[in-house]
């Protein structure tokens, strides 16, 4: 007899356990079979997720930490961001697997399962999605799979940098920090690999993490990150005495490449279903938004929305023009959001980032930047798309 459930979630990362946490929030679910599946048990404290947003949503509960004030830094431009009426939010992985898993537990419906998957296929015979792994295959009437199985390759004319990422969380003997300012970007760091800055999100007086980020196409040296988390950490907060308690270290694709297609059966949610912002790597929001909106289909009765709708498609047409200027090195990202910061107001430029912008204040964010670097490689990606 085959083993089959309702739901299969392959993945536990942000976006499998987040529309795990959206089912057990909702009694519709509560007859559902449901199975998730990862390779890891997910209990070690791999990353530390930041995002902006207005109201509370199902994750307000671990927030460890908030800021209404934020600071931007470059060579050419530097300000407070007054960001009301967002705050800018920090859930720390640990934290957040344990507060999904425990909940899960009161749960009799759903199960895990830590094994590796190696494929997911639609079944011939039955039309049930199927997880192969290497002892046996599951079925479920639909999976959500967060595991990207093969190397992002974009075609001609598409792009792939990585947003790469190291992270420390430091500890001063001396209050150094004002827990209630964070630091948003810093481009006063050297950009000899392409747009590089550093955040400094403190929780504590003499607490904080320091995290060098950067968008490449390709990763440094190990000691590089090291290097440069050390330099700043000395020249700009000028710090001599402080002890590392945390590593981190994490890699994003920024790409307009195609990734997988879903289907009804097979959904492709978080990275692998495009929830990373092309121009940006930034993801928690846009998981929040897209697991709502599953939850919102399945308990209609409606197909899941495989298509984008002209807000997407606007969205991806800004993003594809910003990679495009990058990767082609017309104008460094320090400069580019310098000018964006400069001249708008810090909340329209986060609602532009989140997608959720009027087109009064798209253009207005678009006038912002050199019109002849950013018009020729918008008509250009508009070409390609007609």
């Amino acid at each position: 007899m085959k083993q089959q459930y309702d739901y299969i979630i392959t993945g536990a990362g942000c976006a499998g356990m987040s529309l795990l946490m959206r089912m057990m929030s909702d009694d519709f679910f509560l007859d559902k079979s449901i199975l998730v599946i990862d390779a890891a048990e997910k209990n070690q404290p791999d990353r530390t997720w930041c995002f902006w947003e207005k109201q509370p949503d199902i994750f307000e509960p671990i927030v460890h930490h908030r800021w209404k004030s934020l600071d931007f830094f470059s060579p050419t431009y530097a300000g407070e961001l007054s960001i009301a009426p967002y705050e800018y939010k920090m859930i720390q992985g640990l934290q957040f697997y344990t507060y999904v898993q425990e909940a899960a537990k009161k749960h009799s419906n759903i199960e895990w399962l830590n094994a590796a998957v190696v494929s997911i296929e639609i079944d011939a015979a039955t039309e049930l999605a199927s997880v192969v792994l290497a002892d046996r295959t599951i079925y479920a009437t639909k999976v959500f799979n967060s595991i990207l199985f093969n190397e992002i390759k974009p075609a001609a004319n598409e792009y792939l940098l990585l947003q790469h990422f190291k992270g420390w969380v430091i500890k001063t003997d001396t209050a150094s920090f004002d827990k209630d300012r964070a630091v948003f970007m810093d481009f006063r760091v050297n950009q000899q690999y392409g747009t590089t800055f550093m955040y400094v999100l403190p929780t504590s007086a003499n607490t904080a993490l320091v995290e060098y980020t950067l968008f490449t196409e390709s990763l440094l040296p190990k000691d590089e990150y090291d290097h440069a988390l050390k330099a700043y950490i000395s020249n700009e907060l000028k710090l001599s005495s402080y002890t590392v308690e945390h590593e981190e270290f994490g890699i994003i694709p920024m790409t307009n490449a195609q990734l997988p297609k879903s289907t009804q059966s097979i959904v492709f949610i978080g990275i692998a279903g495009g929830q990373a912002k092309a121009s940006s790597g930034y993801a928690f929001k846009f998981i929040q938004k897209r697991t709502a909106a599953i939850i919102d289909a399945l308990k209609a009765g409606k197909p899941i929305s495989l298509k984008n709708n002209f807000s997407a498609a606007k969205a991806q047409l800004y993003d594809s023009t910003l990679l495009h200027v990058l990767h082609h090195k017309k104008m460094g990202g320090a400069e580019i959001f310098a000018a964006i910061f400069k001249h708008n107001k810090a909340a329209d430029v986060l609602s532009f980032l989140d997608n959720e912008s009027s087109l009064f204040t798209d253009l207005k964010i678009m006038r912002s930047v050199p019109t002849g670097v950013f018009l020729p490689a918008a008509m250009a990606e508009l070409k390609l798309r007609m």
